[in-house]
Order: structure tokens, then sequence, then C-alpha cells
């Protein structure tokens, strides 16, 4: 399914961890440019605003194709209008394949043409379906799923996610009014069992180039998780699609559950990232802190946005101040001193993989014996025969 050589995904994994030996300071700068210009590698860009200025060029060149092909087919008025985005789709694809095959990832050009064919598929199938949201989300997530299968595409994954989502939300208000009343529910438990599937398919997982999709797709669970049963998302959304109105001294259905789900989750969160040493969660758990203070303030100001900005601050400061004091001497575990480099547990693997994939080095083979023998009571001293 991958259109890349797997050689050269190996190649630009040796080069990341050599890039992370290099910030972890375990390699000098020319040892890694050393294993940088010996492995072949893809054309990419690190630089987010070379890749995005590269992105705007390949948005042009895929606009200049389309906009070609669409002065020959006007001649057919709205039999070409009907087609016109699946054509310009196709076009998405064979330059996807096209820039895969001369080894172009992640380079700007190729999101152009990648992200190009998903929007034009929806385009399509919304003028074939006179823009039925339902169907439009469940293509476009197909088309998306592939595409981060073949072009092993971060953002297709986060197209994906936010497309299924999109259709379990279409097809809910579909269902009428008590779909739309349990649709926080629904949101929730379809999270929950992402969440778990995603996270087995990691645990199970056997290559490492589908890791950052899949990692990808089980950080979004985490965060529509907790904003399914968010009491201000809840309550904004009940107010537009049922019409509830809020009367002073009145509150939603299940006004408890959803002040409790609010507050937990994110101590939660935070609580589970500090166990399993997450990052990522740990991030998630620090901005779902701030929108469930943002969630409450938003109803309830009990006091003036500069006291409260003020005593927050101290709170944040307080914290900050003793959890430093407490870490500042670990060595291991949770620690505020400094990582030398992210996955510490892989540095002889990552150097013992650089190391042979640079410089060819075989297994190693056994030596041939000594031709001075030692015991036997030779020349080279007295020994159990007796001899001298």
């Amino acid at each position: 399914m991958i259109i890349y050589d797997k050689k050269i995904l190996d190649n630009e994994i040796l080069v990341d961890e050599a890039n992370s030996l290099y910030n972890g300071g375990f390699i000098n700068k020319e040892q890694k440019k050393f294993v940088k210009n010996g492995l072949p590698v893809f054309k990419s860009q690190d630089n987010v605003l070379v890749r995005t200025g590269f992105f705007l060029l390949g948005s042009f060149l895929y606009s200049s194709i389309c906009g070609a092909i669409s002065i020959v087919g006007m001649h057919a008025e709205n039999a070409y209008f009907d087609i016109c985005c699946y054509i310009f789709a196709a076009v998405g694809f064979v330059g996807s394949e096209f820039l895969a095959k001369q080894n172009y990832r992640n380079h700007g050009l190729d999101d152009a043409f990648i992200l190009g064919a998903i929007l034009n598929i929806g385009f399509a199938i919304g003028i074939t379906t006179e823009g039925y949201e339902s169907v439009i989300a469940f293509f476009m997530a197909g088309v998306s799923v592939l595409m981060f299968l073949r072009y092993l595409h971060l953002l297709s994954m986060l197209v994906f996610c936010l497309s299924i989502t999109a259709f379990l939300f279409f097809q809910m208000l579909d269902f009428g009014e008590i779909a739309k009343a349990i649709l926080p529910f629904t949101a929730m438990i379809f999270a929950a069992v992402f969440y778990f599937s995603t996270r087995k398919l990691i645990d199970k997982l056997t290559e490492s180039y589908y890791y950052n999709g899949l990692l990808l797709a089980n950080s979004f669970c985490l965060v529509l998780f907790y904003l399914s049963c968010n009491y201000l998302v809840v309550r904004e959304l009940s107010a537009e699609l049922l019409g509830t109105e809020v009367k002073p001294g009145t509150d939603i259905p299940f006004a408890f559950f959803f002040y409790a789900f609010t507050l937990i989750v994110p101590v939660a969160y935070l609580v589970q990232a500090l166990r399993t040493k997450d990052r990522i969660m740990l991030w998630i758990s620090f901005l779902a802190i701030g929108f469930s203070i943002y969630t409450i303030r938003f109803y309830y100001a009990v006091l003036p946005m500069e006291a409260a900005l003020t005593l927050g601050g101290l709170v944040l400061f307080a914290i900050s101040y003793f959890s430093i004091r407490k870490l500042k001497e670990k060595e291991s575990g949770l620690t505020f001193k400094p990582d030398r480099i992210n996955h510490s547990d892989s540095i002889l693997n990552a150097e013992a993989l650089i190391v042979a994939s640079t410089f060819g080095m075989k297994p190693e083979v056994k030596p041939q014996d000594s031709p001075m023998e030692f015991g036997g009571g030779g020349f080279s001293g007295g020994g159990s025969g007796g001899s001298f």
C-alpha cells in the first residue's frame, strides 16, 4: 500500500535518530552531517515557512492545471460542471503519485496535491448528492485514510479524524430530536472506543511507518472526549440544535454530570500523563484545565477579570515554584532537569543502527585462535602438564 521505498523510509528514521542524538549532545555536528549525507532520504522540508511556501506554489500549479482543463471543458457547459471536480480530484491523485515517485514527501508540493484531491472529492460528492453532508463526510473520510495509508501523510489523518467525527455528527442530526439530545454521550462513547482502538493498534504495530498517524488520531480522541461533554460546548449546542433556552434559576438537563465531567476529566488527564510520562497528554491536560476555567468563568464570573488574572497568576507561580524545588534534584522519572533526548531508552539502539547503516558493519566474526597456547606447560610458562 505504501508507495515509497521502505529502505528510504528506514533511512529517514535513522536520520531522525541522528538528529535526536545530536540534540542530546551524543554526537557532534560533523557526525550528524556524515550520517545525513551517507543515507539517501526524501526531498522534504522541515522548515514550516519554507514548506508553506512550497504548498502555495503547489496550489498555484494545481489550480493552473485545473484551469487549463476547464478552458477546454467549458464548452460542455452543465455536463462539465457535473464532473469537473472528479477530474480535478483525478489530477490531484496523478500529481500525488508523480511527486511520490520523485521522492517528494512532506515537502509542500505533495501537500497541495494530496489535500487538493481530498477537497475536490468532497466538492464532487457535494455536487452529485446536492449537498448531503453525511455522504460528503463519509467519502472524505474514506479518501483521506487511503491517502494516509499510501503516502503516510499526517494532514490526511487529521482530515480523516475531522471527517469521521462530522459523519457521526450529521448522522445523529438526521435521526431526530432524541438523537440530538444524546449527541454528547454518543460522541463521548465514540471518542473512547476510537481512543482504545488506536492505542491497541499502536501497541500491536510491527512497522513504525504508521506510528505518527496513529498517535495523531489517538491524541485527537482525547480532545474529542473532553469537548464532547464539556459544559460550555453542550449548553451552546443545546441552544443551537434543540432551541433550549436556559432561564434564570434553571439549567440544562444532566447539568451536574457535565459540570463534574468538565472539572474531573482534565485532572484525570494530568494524573495519567504524569503517571505514564505522556508528554502529549500532559499538554492536552493543561489546555483542558485552561478551557475548564474559561467554561466556569463564562457563566459564573465571581471576580473581576483583573483580580481573576492576578490570582490565577499567583497560583500558577506557586505551583511552578514548589514543583521546581521538589523536582530539580531528581535524576530519573519525573524531573525538572532538561531532557538530553526524547527517547532515552532507545539511544543505544539508535546509535547502533546509525553506525551499522553508515559503515556497513556486519555481525561480529569469531577471531582465529591465538597461536600461543596457555595452560599446557609450553614455552610460555609452566602449567598443569608439568613441563617448562
